[in-house]
């Protein structure tokens, strides 16, 4: 329980007069007994607040960046109508900076024996589970002076997914894609290993697809076409250790990474592939595997919602070992990890001969366009300390980049805003090769 401002304004106005005019014990407790009777009153017209029964419903999910309504319905079984201001607790990224308390608290009247919704509308800004807290209530009586508090545990939680804010590349390399698989009028069929039709000779066409069986029974030249094949393993491989933790821009790599996964996700299922993630450190933070294409999507985002960096170095044999366990047979291993020189020098390349000779590897890096932007720099001595660590840093990329080509490794270095496509489209170069 607890007495309001109102209560405490009216104390300090009765006040004034009596210290005026008859400043005695009599005329204090004459102002002061008028109002302790007053909120006594107003404590005992006050709806209980124990009594009421609440619920929740709403969104359990929500993309990153897109609000989620949580409504809670209170009911009141009392025989007074309950005045109330309700505050509905959730941990401080459910919200934009500086937005939460004129989110988060709600003023409600209930008559007695009915129930009202209120709704609370989450922003958050970070990714993961969004748990909520207590739901306080302060039940006011009728004259405004005392109030009557308590607390409901009312759990709910709240998934935010990652955005995918990549999505709006999807359709473009869909077009390219059925280019590819020949589903489309263009003017030469996709290559690929998997047979598709027959077709008449034109002049142009490669000689080593005659096929001169058909030619003989035909009494004309015919031409095999080819399409990608279909059905191949894709294994998505996040790296969640520490280098996965480094900013650039807003956001960290690790969601960078996430969101050309998604995209290459998308991409793979449409074309028939079937598509596993694995995230890793020193052991297996999250892994979808078998999922049905329809089902692909939905468990990545679910998977990756919870998934934060850890700061330790990542194991690379031990990541090398789970991959071998969970792709057989040959698959396309992508490598969402850091072009940093030491990890990749100290901890990969030793390991790769062991990946490549059963698998194609491809790895993609979020490079940091503040590091194009120093090596520009000029003029002032500290700008040209900048541009030299910026060369020095994009020098190294390059070698290392190198250097996992010799290996056989194909390797994408992006921006977080080029990431996405720019895997998108190796992977689809990859497919019209043959390759995968």
């Amino acid at each position: 329980m607890a007495f309001t401002g109102r209560a405490a304004l009216l104390a300090a106005l009765g006040s004034l007069p009596v210290g005026i005019l008859e400043p005695s014990w009599t005329g204090m407790l004459a102002v002061n007994g008028t109002l302790a009777l007053a909120c006594a009153v107003d404590c005992a017209l006050a709806a209980p607040v124990r009594g009421l029964k609440s619920a929740r419903s709403g969104d359990t999910s929500v993309r990153l960046g897109e609000p989620a309504d949580v409504h809670l319905t209170i009911t009141n079984p009392s025989g007074r109508t309950l005045r109330a201001r309700v505050r509905d607790a959730w941990p401080p990224s459910s919200w934009l900076p500086g937005t939460e308390q004129a989110a988060s608290r709600h003023s409600v009247v209930i008559p007695a024996g009915e129930r009202r919704r209120l709704t609370t509308r989450l922003l958050p800004t970070r990714r993961g589970d969004r748990r909520a807290d207590r739901v306080t209530i302060r039940s006011y009586g009728p004259l405004g002076l005392w109030a009557r508090q308590g607390s409901h545990a009312l759990p709910w939680t709240v998934r935010v997914l990652p955005p995918f804010t990549s999505r709006k590349h999807l359709p473009s390399r869909l077009a390219r894609l059925r280019e590819l698989d020949g589903r489309t009028s263009v003017l030469t069929r996709g290559e690929g290993t998997e047979f598709d039709s027959l077709r008449d000779y034109v002049p142009g066409d490669d000689t080593r697809s005659i096929d001169w069986r058909a030619t003989a029974r035909q009494h004309k030249v015919a031409v095999r076409t080819w399409r990608p094949e279909r059905d191949r393993h894709i294994l998505i491989c996040l790296d969640t250790g520490r280098t996965s933790a480094g900013r650039v821009g807003d956001a960290p790599r690790l969601d960078s990474a996430m969101d050309a996964a998604l995209l290459l996700a998308a991409l793979a299922t449409r074309a028939g592939d079937r598509v596993d993630l694995l995230a890793h450190d020193r052991r297996p933070r999250a892994q979808v595997m078998g999922r049905a294409a329809a089902d692909v999507l939905p468990s990545f985002v679910n998977a990756m919602a919870t998934l934060e960096p850890e700061l330790v170095e990542t194991d690379s044999r031990t990541l090398v070992s789970t991959v071998l366990r969970n792709a057989p047979r040959r698959s396309l291993v992508v490598l969402l990890t850091s072009l940093d020189a030491a990890p990749i020098e100290e901890g990969l390349l030793p390991l790769l001969p062991r990946l490549t000779q059963r698998h194609t590897v491809l790895l993609a890096s979020v490079a940091d366009p503040h590091v194009a932007e120093m090596t520009k720099s000029r003029g002032s001595l500290d700008a040209v300390y900048e541009a030299a660590a910026g060369t020095q840093s994009q020098s190294q990329r390059a070698r290392t980049a190198a250097e996992l080509t010799r290996h056989g490794v194909h390797v994408v270095d992006a921006t977080p805003d080029t990431l996405a496509p720019a895997l998108a489209d190796a992977y689809l170069a990859l497919k019209a090769a043959g390759r995968l």
